[in-house]
Order: structure tokens, then sequence, then C-alpha cells
């Protein structure tokens, strides 16, 4: 029982890639670290309450999306279920469920500023290598790890953004090549999930990312 709440963003995540990206479910078993059996395990187990209450929380929340013609992001979700139907939830919750069903707020599209850099000095010299933060979404940290899978040796890549203010991940992306795009994709959710954001953002490839200002 404990493992299967200690893994269930992770079978959450891989029943999301599998549904709507197609992937191969023993793919993003290996990638995910979790066995193939642990999986089936958890997709036919007997739901708690919880999971029964976000089921009915997911069919508001597609609702909702629908109705406003999917301009409602996370925050404005939240707000909306809160007046309207005087449900006690939080930000995280329902951007959770929402980033789980592939639910993005439809909105006018920004301008960031990519600035290179030919070492990780600059990068680091920003942070000062101070890598606490006060509140969450000052301070950004990506990284990209290498998996393999399947008898060929295929290589997999998982790119995500850590936010060292809760220490929790802001987005992620997997793809099939470690690349600059990879990291901008995985950027570009971060900053449609938090459209306010302005954090330093930092990464061992040398690079950082500033919102520009409108």
């Amino acid at each position: 029982m404990l493992s299967e709440v200690r893994y269930e963003d992770t079978y959450l995540a891989i029943q999301g890639l599998a549904n709507e990206n197609k992937f191969p479910i023993t793919e993003l078993c290996i990638l995910g670290g979790v066995s193939h059996s642990a999986y089936y395990k958890w997709l036919h187990r007997e739901k708690s309450n919880r999971e029964l209450k976000n089921e009915k929380l997911l069919k508001l929340i597609c609702g909702l999306y629908e109705e406003n013609d999917g301009i409602l992001g996370y925050r404005q979700m939240t707000i909306k279920i809160r007046r309207e139907y005087n449900k006690t939830v939080n930000y995280k919750r329902i951007y959770r469920l929402m980033r789980i069903i592939g639910l993005k707020s439809v909105c006018r599209k920004k301008r960031y500023n990519y600035i290179k850099s030919t070492t990780e000095v600059t990068a680091e010299n920003i942070l000062a290598r101070n890598f606490k933060a006060e509140q969450i979404n000052e301070k950004w940290l990506t990284d990209v790890t290498e998996f393999k899978y399947g008898r060929s040796g295929q290589k997999a890549y998982l790119s995500a953004i850590f936010d060292l203010g809760d220490r929790s991940i802001v987005s992620y992306v997997i793809g099939n090549s470690n690349n600059n795009q990879l990291v901008y994709d995985t950027f570009n959710l971060a900053i449609k999930a938090y459209p306010y954001a302005k954090p330093i953002f930092h990464s061992d490839r040398g690079f950082q990312v500033r919102q520009e200002v409108a």
C-alpha cells in the first residue's frame, strides 16, 4: 500500500502519457522506475475515496474548461470552483489534475529571451551558488536525465524543471533527443502553468532563460 502511494504520481503520469501520446506502457514503466506488474496492479486496484473525489473533480474541470473555450488556467479554474461550487480545493491539486489530462489555458503567445552562454560560469554566478529559495517561483533548476530501454538499448530523455521554493516538479517532458528544444519545451510548459512567474532559471547546459517583461 505504501509503495502505491509513493509512486502514485508516477503511475498517473504513465497512464496520462499512454492515453494521450500512445507511448508503450512497458517503456514508460522503465523510465519511471516502476515494474510493469506494479503499474497494472495499481491500475486495477479498488479506488480510494480520494481517487473517487478526484474523478468527480476531473469531470467538473473538463466541463468548465469546455464551457469557457479553454481559457481557464489552473488558477482561474481553482477560483471558479471555489466560488461557484463552494468546494475547498487548492491550486496545486487543480494544477496536478489538469496536467494529468493535458488541459492547458489557451492564451496569447509570449516572447522569451534565450540568452546562450559558452560556459556554466554565468549561470552559476547569477545564483551565486545559493540553491535555496524563500518562496515558490523564485528559482527554477532544470536537468535532463538519460534512460535506456528495450533490448537494443534505445535512449529516452526526461527533462524536468524543479522549484527550489517548495522542492516540487514544475513541469517535465520526455523526448528522444537530448537537445535545447527539449529544455525549451519543458520551460514553455512551466510558463503556461505559471504565466506570471519571473524566476531565475538555471541550467547545467550553460544558458539562462528570462521571461521578457511586457
